[in-house]
């Protein structure tokens, strides 16, 4: 993950994937220190994150799962991962549904964008329906439920994403189209751990 590679910057500099070594610098008509090739001129840029991941309904009821893998193992979250690349970002939704509920998904639109810069992050949450109420806990997942309104685990969430996306998805309820949402403009307090965190994956 990126945050190794500015870990070894601190020591000796990390082989380029062009060829030499990486030192920090700012580059020609840039203002950011990047990681540039000394021998070749390569910039690594670094990139923010991208993760996908669904508030996913069976009637009025939301599939949420207790995670398996740390950061906040044991805490409830939304099934959500890392974007790969050359993967549409509804797929990759649904392709995280199913390796963490093994649930198929139905998408219906964008819920909501994210922005995580103290993790250089960006969320991308979409509203979506399971196919099947048939689920499962995948091998990074403790145990999932499907949970009324009134019976979601607050205090036991696992990140304060999970508590935007759940109160904005029930802001849009019935509408049929909508803005996707963003960041509250007052977010609750974070708990520990990263959101969703490096090295886990997930929301």
């Amino acid at each position: 993950m990126a945050a190794s590679d500015k870990n070894e910057t601190k020591a000796e500099a990390p082989v380029t994937p062009v060829t030499g070594r990486f030192e920090p610098k700012v580059p020609a008509g840039d203002d950011r220190t990047r990681l540039v090739c000394r021998d070749c001129g390569f910039i690594n840029y670094e990139n923010p994150k991208i993760v996908v991941g669904s508030v996913a309904t069976w009637g009025e009821r939301i599939l949420l799962c207790r995670r398996a893998i740390e950061p906040r193992r044991g805490f409830w979250t939304l099934p959500a991962g890392y974007l790969e690349e050359h993967e549409e970002a509804a797929a990759g939704a649904q392709r995280e549904a199913w390796e963490e509920a093994r649930a198929r998904l139905a998408i219906n639109q964008l819920l909501a964008v994210y922005s995580i810069p103290r993790i250089s992050q960006i969320q991308l949450i979409y509203r979506a329906e399971l196919v099947s109420p048939d689920v499962s806990a995948g091998p990074e997942t403790i145990e999932l439920d499907l949970f009324s309104w009134q019976s979601i685990p607050w205090d036991d969430l696992a990140f304060p994403s999970v508590h935007w996306a759940l109160h904005d998805h029930r802001a849009v309820r019935g509408q049929a189209v909508f803005a996707p949402r963003s960041n509250p403009a007052e977010p609750p307090p974070e708990p520990s751990g990263e959101l969703p965190g490096e090295p886990a994956e997930g929301l």
